[in-house]
């Protein structure tokens, strides 16, 4: 079960993180005011710095994929996490995007909601099946310019389906966190699980930093649910 943890704002940072448990570790380089972005130079450091130690992981909200290919070749991640507004980037340019550039992989997000939107969700997981590396479900923030950063959890039940329908590797996110990611794990089997808001610690004037303690409660968490599955 894979540990993903957003998001990294120093090289020091994301080391801390991944010696806490995490395999995966995102990056948001970014000139929007996403929560915890960073330049595209820091970005690169912090990619440089990990190495091959985690899966580096670089997310984009941008719906133009002009602007997506100069991120990607100023940051050089191993994944792209794509997370426009639902309809902004559709499968076709996700293609078009794979060709332009070879050697990173696609992680799309999926909004998922409740039963009123389950059908387009497991709809839009089909349809990016086909152009995807990975999927990650997420819960759309009303104040957020992209899927996800809602610290929100969505109906897992659909989550669930989505799993069991596609055949490419799917990472649960949406307001998961220390006390929930078990029953989460439980309920969704995922590839693996991702923590933005509930492994933060928010820091006095606004913004956030990482906390260490958290990350490494949550990695445990999810090690345990992990064991007690294969039992």
């Amino acid at each position: 079960m894979r540990v993903q943890i957003y998001t990294m704002q120093t090289p020091d940072e994301a080391l801390q993180v991944i010696n806490a448990g995490a395999h995966h570790i995102g990056i948001t380089p970014s000139q929007r005011g996403l929560p915890g972005e960073v330049s595209f130079e820091t970005a690169r450091a912090i990619v440089d710095a990990v190495g091959d130690k985690a899966l580096r992981i670089a997310l984009t909200v941008e719906s133009d994929p002009a602007l997506i290919i100069e991120m990607a070749r100023a940051v050089q991640p191993d994944m792209l996490h794509l997370c426009p507004l639902r309809g902004a980037f559709s499968p076709d340019h996700v293609a078009a995007l794979r060709a332009e550039l070879p050697g990173i992989k696609i992680m799309q997000a999926i909004e998922v909601g409740g039963a009123d939107t389950r059908e387009q969700a497991i709809n839009d997981a089909r349809a990016y099946e086909a152009v995807a590396d990975m999927l990650i479900l997420d819960t759309q923030a009303p104040d957020i310019a992209g899927i996800g950063a809602s610290g929100k959890t969505h109906d897992w039940t659909i989550s669930r389906e989505i799993v069991e329908s596609v055949r490419i590797p799917v990472i649960l996110a949406g307001g998961l966190s220390l006390f929930n990611v078990g029953a989460a794990i439980r309920a969704v089997r995922p590839y693996g699980v991702d923590s933005l808001t509930h492994t933060n610690e928010k820091l006095a004037g606004g913004g956030f930093r990482k906390d260490i303690l958290k990350v490494q409660r949550f990695a445990g968490a999810v090690r345990a649910a992990a064991k007690a599955l294969e039992s």
